[in-house]
């Protein structure tokens, strides 16, 4: 008994003694890996502030707010251009005026991509450019290269789906200039103009418009020259440019140049580039001679110019010319149009005309353009350096356009306005672009819903076609109201306008398919699903064009 005892007392002993190394073993273990934590917190950056990621929040600017101004009065236009006429060079892109050095292009071509070549053989093809809004009544500015040759002119504004219908109201050659319209219900946000007399080297300068195709792009800089001149740029004798290094592209053609106040002060025409985008040089024309060729067209479809009848010295160094004949200033005479107002006048070959109605003649430029503001039938008083002697000379101004109507090259470039109005689509009411004609008896029995009418025509480049109607389709609803005749069609077109969304549900395979064409079919949502087993079902359906 007494050695079980024992034997107990060693075993609860042994228990203990190693119950005790454990612990100790787990208080040594915590202690070492305590001072080592401290050791490391000590090698730590104590002077560093924690990074805090602050709440979402908009950081404004003068930017952002002139973008979100300006966005809805900025228009992109697309349109549909003829092929080039026969005769033309081949290669020739139609954007390039040969009148302007390859180096300077003005921005506009297929998709936005600038440029652009095609044969007289080629089939049209699209192009897109910018312009904006001037009057609540729907009436928008771009450049004539935009809309020039178009046979279809599609404006989208900014937000909206829709395309609405674009009329040419008319253009202007020598500034490159052109109005056309679009008809809406919408409550349309004209822009504010600037006076670009005011405009400095140095101000902040914004373009937006649709480069390559992306609508709404908005780039900033800085004026970066005034007053560039035809002759500094090869441009024609009315184009006196804004310089700007914001960032201006193919496609930004017809957009506005603002102020930092969101003002228009021009329109985006030209670049300078050895390749087809921006290098931080481009050209707008000041939004004062816009407004003169804008007034002019709203109210009589033409810009109208004054003219005398008269050709200038062309000299490369024209002061050189005038300091030699012992003058500063003026434009040489180089010939006078035989019965026009300068002959009539008493104008001679030879004279330096110093000054027109009182106001100094610095070159030829100048002096065209102070004739071109006076008014056609008024006087124009001529103050003239003839051999030396002063002469003072009264000429009645002409219409630089009737004056020079055999000189298309001059106040036209080959193409007549009305030439270019007639080949512009008309606002039309609300049409679908299709012809239907009852189903058959057969063709019935093989319609579950024994409803519908066939596709027997579809009109190229109509609103059936862009969403993927084909001949032989059968349609038995539009916005789901059932459809059984022409009349129930005319019934359902009565309650839509322009802008509203429309969705056909067609019948695919109702008939065999038409024959293969050469014409690709076109579609934005088109997605057929021909099964072997019947017709099958399926919504086409997009924004209808404006008018």
């Amino acid at each position: 008994m007494k050695l079980f005892e024992k034997m107990r007392q060693q075993k609860l002993m042994s228990m203990a003694l190693m119950l005790f190394t454990l612990s100790v073993g787990i208080l040594i273990g915590t202690l070492i890996n305590t001072q080592v934590n401290a050791a490391r917190d000590q090698n730590a950056a104590p002077d560093a502030t924690p990074l805090t990621v602050p709440r979402l929040s908009a950081l404004g600017n003068d930017f952002t707010a002139l973008a979100k101004k300006l966005e809805p009065s900025v228009v992109n236009i697309t349109v549909d251009v003829a092929p080039a006429e026969k005769g033309a060079a081949k290669g020739q892109s139609p954007d390039d005026s040969d009148e302007v050095p390859d180096f300077f292009k003005r921005f506009f071509g297929p998709d936005g991509s600038g440029g652009g070549q095609e044969t007289p053989d080629s089939p049209k093809r699209q192009a897109s450019g910018s312009g904006f809004l001037v009057d609540k009544n729907g009436y928008i500015v771009t450049n004539n290269h935009v809309v020039e040759n178009a046979t279809k002119i599609r404006v989208r504004l900014h937000g909206d789906p829709a395309d609405y219908r674009g009329r040419l109201i008319g253009t202007d050659f020598e500034t490159d200039l052109a109005v056309i319209k679009i008809d809406t219900s919408k409550t349309l946000q004209p822009v504010t103009i600037a006076n670009s007399d005011s405009v400095q080297v140095g101000d902040w300068a914004v373009a937006i418009g649709s480069p390559f195709g992306l609508e709404a792009t908005v780039t900033a800089g800085i004026v970066s020259a005034i007053g560039r001149s035809p002759a500094q740029l090869g441009a024609r004798t009315f184009q006196h440019f804004i310089q700007t290094d914001a960032a201006i592209n193919p496609g930004n053609s017809g957009g506005p140049l603002l102020n930092i106040r969101g003002e228009v002060i021009g329109v985006n025409t030209m670049i300078a580039t050895s390749g087809r985008g921006s290098e931080g040089v481009g050209f707008a024309l000041p939004v004062n001679m816009v407004a003169r060729a804008y007034n002019d067209i709203i109210r009589i479809g033409r810009v109208t110019r004054g003219s005398i009848g008269v050709s200038l010295d062309r000299s490369v160094e024209p002061e050189v010319t005038l300091k030699a004949l012992g003058v500063d200033h003026g434009a040489i005479v180089e010939s006078v149009s035989k019965g026009g107002p300068a002959d009539k006048g008493g104008v001679r070959a030879g004279d330096i005309i110093l000054g027109v109605n009182g106001m100094p003649v610095k070159d030829g430029d100048d002096l065209i353009s102070h004739v071109a503001d006076t008014a056609v039938g008024g006087t124009a008083t001529l103050s003239v350096d003839r051999d030396g002697k002063p002469v003072t000379l009264k000429v009645t101004v002409a219409d630089r356009a009737e004056l020079y109507k055999d000189r298309p090259d001059i106040v036209g470039g080959g193409k007549p306005l009305e030439t270019i109005t007639s080949k512009v689509e008309a606002p039309t009411e609300v049409k679908f672009g299709f012809r239907p004609r009852p189903l058959t008896e057969q063709e019935r029995d093989s319609v579950e819903a024994r409803r519908g009418v066939m596709v027997t025509l579809v009109e190229q480049d109509s609103f059936a076609e862009e969403i993927g109607i084909q001949t032989g389709d059968v349609i038995d609803a539009i916005n789901r109201q059932p459809v059984n005749s022409l009349e129930d069609i005319r019934t359902v077109q009565a309650k839509l306008k322009p802008g509203d969304a429309v969705a056909f549900h067609v019948l695919k395979g109702v008939t065999p398919p038409p024959a293969p064409t050469t014409r690709a079919p076109k579609g934005r949502n088109l997605a057929v699903r021909q099964a072997a087993d019947g017709p099958q079902g399926l919504y086409l359906s997009g924004i209808l064009p404006g008018r």
